[in-house]
């Protein structure tokens, strides 16, 4: 009995010996497949060899420095622009300023500067001689100044004056002459001198020269 009972037994203990044998050779099959698509992934990208592509400009939200660099040259052409029309439109509005006064005192300034061309120092006549600030709103915006001469002496004279217009650095940027002819003692003029330079920046006149003769 016991010899029978025991060969019932041998089919069933083989089938579940036979078991875990199968699990391992499944196993072993799968790890396989495994290495095989790691090896060939492996050799694929040991043998790729990337492709360098230009950048895609289009998509870049900066400004390029050549860009800028042309940026920069067009803000300073047209700084340098403004500031070409800023001098002559108030050279324009000292021409037409000066229009309005007589050809008679045109003469008389040719005639100061000519004067003054040989004079050394300040001159002779700077005690008979000041300046007086003409409103802008007058003048067109301009530095404008009436020069008063006065004769102070007891003889008939003619003056020659010469006005300096001064940066806020002190340097003479521009020069206006004018004087008056033939004054009888006790006689005043009050000739015009006037800048053609823009309203900025601030320039300050001052008597450079003033002679009698």
């Amino acid at each position: 009995m016991s010899a029978d009972v025991s060969q019932a037994k041998d089919p069933s203990q083989r089938r579940r010996s036979a078991a875990p044998v199968v699990g391992l050779v499944l196993a072993a099959v799968s790890a396989a497949a495994l290495v095989s698509c790691s090896t060939d992934s492996g050799d694929d990208s040991s043998s790729f060899t990337p492709t360098p592509t230009a950048a895609d400009t289009a998509s870049f939200s900066g400004t390029s420095p050549s860009a800028l660099a042309s940026i920069g040259e067009s803000v300073k052409a047209s700084a340098k622009e403004a500031a070409s029309a800023a001098a002559s439109s108030a050279s324009a509005r000292a021409s037409a300023f000066e229009a309005s006064v007589s050809a008679e005192a045109a003469r008389a300034n040719e005639a100061a500067q000519k004067e003054l061309a040989d004079v050394e120092g300040r001159g002779n006549a700077t005690a008979d001689v000041s300046m007086t600030g003409l409103p802008r709103a007058e003048t067109g915006g301009l530095l404008a100044l009436v020069v008063n001469i006065t004769n102070r002496t007891d003889e008939t004279a003619s003056y020659a004056v010469r006005v300096d217009f001064r940066d806020p650095d002190g340097k003479v940027v521009e020069t206006r002459f004018v004087g008056a002819q033939d004054l009888e003692p006790g006689d005043r003029a009050q000739p015009l001198a006037i800048s053609r330079k823009p309203a900025e920046p601030k320039l300050t006149a001052e008597i450079a020269k003033a002679q009698r003769y």
